[in-house]
């Protein structure tokens, strides 16, 4: 792909389909970039079709880069979106070496996973989060390595131990700055937890972990919480933002919003996880009330950074 940039000079532009042979996907691919994420071409002359710059070239580079190490389509365009390219190929190219690395790393850990060697994993982990903090470790390296993790377990019918061993190596080094944050941000704690009987608590972990990196304390409740605990806490603590994580749709029960207690002053209520995301819209507007949809880590860190104003 950096070959087909340095082909491509400045005052340049490209179709559809050149650029979709270049980046090796298919033009009703770009297309649905373009529609979703506002990843498309600039140029346009009346009459003509809109054609791709050189600029434009970068920024879908970057992306496909990130998409093929692991990241959302989503999250990957709006980095891409928020790469700086006044350097032009120079940045693009750093960009795409320092993805190119992030997926090196993925398969790395991978193998390390599948010999069960917990010391080079844990080095690895923590070396990223000390070269690129929590947010993007877990958005460029930890989601896409389980989620291959997944993939070979779906395809082979095995595996399930090393998700499992993985698993427990990654909870252990998120959560090791839990309650240690000498002068936190926030007065009150955040409160999080999973509802019903969500054991898949290892995403919350992260945001949790990225939460204590920006110095926010939170009251981290985890798996299976209870109405009663969650009540409870609530009224005991006063949360100025409730995070209620559910992974699986069975778990995303509307009562666990609806039967909260009524304090002053009211917390911002956010919902996260695939549970959540699979109610219809109908659903939603009847039985959420007031509570907030997230849309991945950073959208959760970010509506909760809201809440506390700070």
């Amino acid at each position: 792909m950096i070959r087909a940039l340095e082909a491509l000079e400045p005052d340049e532009s490209l179709t559809v389909a050149a650029v979709a042979r270049r980046l090796g996907v298919a033009p009703a691919t770009l297309r649905t970039w373009d529609r979703r994420y506002g990843i498309g071409p600039s140029k346009h002359n009346v009459g003509t079709h809109r054609r791709y710059s050189a600029v434009d070239l970068i920024r879908l580079t970057a992306m496909a880069r990130l998409i093929v190490a692991g990241v959302s389509p989503k999250d990957a365009a709006a980095k891409a979106l928020k790469l700086n390219v006044k350097n032009g190929r120079s940045a693009a190219e750093k960009f795409c070496r320092e993805t190119e690395d992030q997926s090196d790393l993925v398969s790395l850990l991978h193998k390390s996973a599948l010999k069960f060697d917990q010391l080079k994993i844990e080095t690895l982990i923590r070396k990223s989060i000390s070269d690129v903090g929590v947010e993007a470790t877990w958005l460029e390296v930890i989601a896409p390595l389980l989620t291959e993790v997944g993939d070979e377990w779906v395809r082979t019918g095995d595996g399930i131990e090393v998700e499992h061993f993985l698993s427990e190596i990654l909870r252990k080094i998120l959560s090791e700055n839990f309650g240690k944050i000498a002068k936190p941000k926030n007065v009150r704690p955040v409160l999080l937890a999973c509802v019903g009987n969500e054991m898949h608590s290892l995403a919350l972990t992260a945001l949790a972990a990225v939460l204590a990196e920006a110095k926010i304390e939170c009251i981290f409740l985890g798996a299976r919480t209870p109405q009663l605990a969650l009540n409870q806490v609530v009224l005991k603590s006063a949360p100025p933002a409730i995070f209620l994580w559910a992974q699986l749709t069975e778990n995303a029960d509307h009562s666990f919003v609806a039967e909260l207690p009524a304090i002053r002053p009211a917390p911002r209520v956010l919902l996260g996880g695939p549970g959540w995301q699979a109610l219809n819209e109908k659903t939603k507007a009847k039985s959420l009330g007031k509570a907030v949809m997230t849309e991945g880590l950073a959208d959760a860190r970010e509506q909760i950074l809201a809440a506390l104003a700070v």
